[in-house]
């Protein structure tokens, strides 16, 4: 026996968001921030590590 047809009535939708912000999660919020190198800092580590060169 066929199962019954589906209409689009008998669909259930998703339930909306209301929420716009949520709040960071802890792990979120335990991150550091990233420390960004200075100009020698960065010309220094670029020339310990010849496999991250720029290739051209």
């Amino acid at each position: 026996m066929k199962p019954p047809i589906k209409r689009l009535s008998d669909l259930k939708g998703t339930p909306q968001r209301t929420e716009t912000y949520a709040p960071p999660t802890p792990k979120v919020s335990r991150q550091k921030p990233a420390k960004v190198l200075t100009a020698a800092e960065r010309a220094a580590f670029l020339a310990s590590r010849p496999d991250l060169k720029p290739k051209g």
